[in-house]
This record gives C-alpha cells, structure tokens and sequence, in this order.
C-alpha cells in the first residue's frame, strides 16, 4: 500500500474520484474533535497493552507519537485539517499522522477498534464537556438575573396576558421568572449527561470484537460512567444528542423570550427600558435611530438551533441498524448550533446587564390603568360577595370610568359606591400600585416578600 492510498483502500483498485473526496469528507469539521480522538486513542492503546496485545515498549511509542500529534494539530488545527481533507476524518488523519512518526507499529493501534465506536466516542467526550461549559454560562446567566430581581424588587410595572395589561408586578418578580426558566434548562442538562457519560468504545462496527477487550479499563480511563451494553445500538444510537440539541433548542426559545420582551421595552411606545449605547446600533439613513440588534439576534438565531434539532430528527427517522453514512450529517450542524448557543448565552447576559430601567414611565403605566380591576372584585369578595357578582361589577365600574375618560385613581368613594354600597373609605388605599403588588403575599407571588424569599432560594439553587 503507497503512503498516500486510503487506509481501508484494500479491495479497491481504482482511486476515489475527487468529487467524492470533497463531498465524503467531513474532517474540515470533525477536527473539532482532535483531543478528544487522541484521548480516546491513547486509552485504547492502555487496554491493548494491559491485555497483552501491544507490548509496554509499543504502548510507550504509540502515547509519545499521538502527544506530539496533538500539539501538532494545537498550533492551527483548522488548517492542519484542510491539508488533510483526503484523509476523509479526524480518524483517518490521525492514524495516517502516527504511522507517518512510528511506521508499522501505528498500524496496530486500531485493532479490535472501528471508526463507528471511535466517532461515537469522541462525540460523547465532546459532549461532556460541552455540557459542564453550558452549565456555567447558564450559571452566570443565572446569577445575573437574581441580581438584577435584588436592584428591581422595588421597581413596579404592568404584567401582561395577550400583550394586554393584566395585574401590576414586581420587576424582580419578572427576572427571576426567567432564572426558573434558565435553571429548568440547567437541570435538564444535568439529566442529559446520564445518557451521554455511557462509554462506547469496544462496540467495533456493529457486533464487538473477537479480541478480548477490556471495557472496564477504557471506561475508567477515560472517566465515563458505566459502558454501553449494546453493540448495534451503541454504534447508532444519536438519541443524547438530539436530547442535547432539544435543550439548547429550548435554551435560544428562552433567550428569543427574553429578547422579544427587550424589543417591546425598548420601543418608543412602551419606553420601559433604555439600552446602554454600547449595546445597540443606529440607522444608516434615519439618524434618530437607535435599534435594538442584539435581542433581535438572539431571537432569530433561536430557529437556526431549532433547525439543527428537527435536521437531526429527520435524518435519524428512517436509518435502520446500524451505521449509516447518514449519521456523519449528525456534526457539522450541531458543532455551529452548539457555538450559537454558547456566544448567545454570553451576549445575552451582558445585554441585560447593560440597560436601565424607566421606573417611573412603569409606575405610571401602573397607576394610570384598570389594571387594579381583580384587586376591586377581591375587595368585594371580602365584604361578602359572591366573586361572580364582584366580577360583574367591577365591570360596570370599568365601562363607566372609561365612559368618563377616568382611571380608578381618578374616582371618588361617591363612584365607587354608585356601583356597589360595600365600598368604603379603605378602597381608595388599595389602588396603588405597591398595594396591588404586595396583597399578592402567596409563595410563587409578586408581593415583595415573596420575591426576597425566592431571591434567596435562587441563590441556593445556583
């Protein structure tokens, strides 16, 4: 065999045409797995050693070889992996590169190994420590949003059902709805490693080995936490990482929330929030423009991670046991959607930590409302009213304050009491804003108390 034939190229006697060459490889993105590969290797050769099929002297080679390998490809692994595109993957390159340094003895490394349990090994290295860095930009993300619901606690404004003023809120209350929301996504990460941290390696192309592996050995060494039990399913199997790219889908959903309530703050019409100048970007025609590009980013890559997860899906709906070329279409979009997520978790958290708040355009949004129509049913509740009733008046009393032009502020006890004899003097106390937001004094509530409780069970949490 030439130096420069394919390593599988045994029963072939014609060369690979060269638009297959291009349109087969895929280590002009699977180098993206280059130290995991290594990693992988370098325990496989341990094993080999340990169970007599390669001696210490060649085990000592083979580790030295695959180091020098890896710092190699660390010097610009990008264009280490272009320069090799005819070694079709990582893989191939890889054992090319370490017969290349040691001759025959690189040969033997892959024994008892396929590129099927080797491809789905490094993936789940890879995903292990993509999700522990995910994590901790959630953790940050977290720990933002609990500060932020500490410096708003007091800062009041209107909550929203159909976009339309429901019940005055806490903003701290509102921050700290999405840290439930990010930590939810956090937990499901945690969940996800479970299926991801089972080892592959030693499933060969579909049905093991006849060579007496140890599988505990690689296990342990290369620190997953139990192995998988079956071959067929072990070399196919893609379900944890469409669980992972469900989550970082879910993830962007949550970010595109945020975003979409950003975009509606910032606008003229609402004003509730400025956004730092830093942060924002204006108009190439109208100067007085001042736009809010980052959150509308954030809400339009949230479909290109969307997109990776349902690609995936449909790629996995019709494969049959057990490797498919298919399944070499499971990397390249997951590597760019896995990098989105992460870049938008970062900017995300320094957006929100870049925009000041109009606490008083809010609190008079608030006031100025009818928003305090549930707190008027619940006054005559109270008193002894059916809620029913109470609902039906408190709804004559809004037709005929907004027949008038007024809010409730803008009534007298002579108004209310036009409407309904159990309303006294005390009612017009009950209308502020603070008192609306504090009567809400149950655990999961906007009332103050009940936000400085949850602050501090987030900060547990975190």
């Amino acid at each position: 065999m030439s130096s420069n034939a394919k390593l599988w190229s045994g029963r072939f006697s014609a060369n690979t045409a060269e638009i297959l060459e291009e349109y087969n490889a895929s280590i002009v993105f699977d180098y993206l797995f280059y130290q995991e590969d290594i990693k992988g290797s370098q325990a496989h050769a341990k094993m080999l050693a340990k169970q007599g099929i390669i001696t210490e002297d060649e085990l000592k080679a083979i580790i030295t070889a695959l180091d020098e390998i890896k710092a190699e490809i660390s010097k610009d692994a990008e264009s280490w992996a272009k320069a090799r595109i005819a070694d079709e993957d990582i893989h191939l390159a890889v054992e090319r590169e370490l017969i290349n340094k040691i001759g025959d003895l690189g040969k033997k490394l892959h024994t008892g190994r396929s590129r099927n349990d080797q491809v789905v090994t490094d993936l789940k290295l890879y995903l292990k420590d993509q999700i522990i860095q995910l994590r901790e930009l959630l953790k940050e993300i977290k720990e933002s949003l609990i500060k932020k619901a500490e410096t708003d606690i007091d800062i009041i404004l209107p909550g929203y059902t159909h976009l339309q003023q429901a019940q005055a809120i806490s903003l701290g209350h509102f921050w700290l709805a999405y840290f439930e929301k990010f930590n939810r996504d956090s937990e499901r990460l945690e969940d996800c490693l479970k299926r991801v941290d089972i080892n592959p390696l030693g499933s060969g192309a579909l049905a093991g080995t006849s060579y007496n592996l140890d599988r505990e050995a690689t296990t342990k060494e290369l620190g997953f936490s139990d192995m998988t039990r079956n071959s067929l399913d072990a070399v196919s199997d893609r379900d944890y990482l469409l669980e992972y790219e469900f989550i970082i889908s879910l993830i962007m959903t949550h970010l595109s929330q945020l975003a979409e309530e950003m975009i509606i703050w910032n606008s003229q019409e609402f004003n509730f929030i400025t956004i730092s100048d830093g942060f924002a970007t204006g108009s190439s025609m109208m100067p007085q423009k001042k736009n809010p590009d980052i959150p509308e980013l954030l809400r339009g890559k949230a479909g290109r991670v969307i997109g990776v997860m349902n690609a995936l899906f449909i790629t996995l709906k019709g494969l049959s046991l057990s490797y498919n070329k298919d399944l070499q279409e499971d990397k390249e979009q997951f590597f760019m959607a896995n990098d989105t997520v992460k870049k938008s978790l970062r900017i995300a958290n320094d957006f929100i930590n870049n925009i000041s708040v109009n606490s008083q355009r809010t609190y008079e949004l608030c006031k100025n409302s009818y928003m305090p129509a549930t707190d008027l049913a619940d006054y005559l509740v109270k008193k002894g009213m059916a809620f029913r009733d109470a609902y039906n008046i408190v709804g004559e009393l809004v037709a005929k304050a907004e027949s008038e032009n007024k809010y409730f502020t803008d009534l007298s006890l002579k108004d209310f009491k036009t409407c309904s004899d159990l309303f006294e003097e005390d009612i017009l106390s009950e209308l502020s804003p603070e008192a609306c937001v504090d009567k809400r004094n149950i655990p999961g509530g906007t009332g103050r108390q009940q936000v400085k409780a949850a602050i501090i069970k987030a900060k547990e949490l975190v």
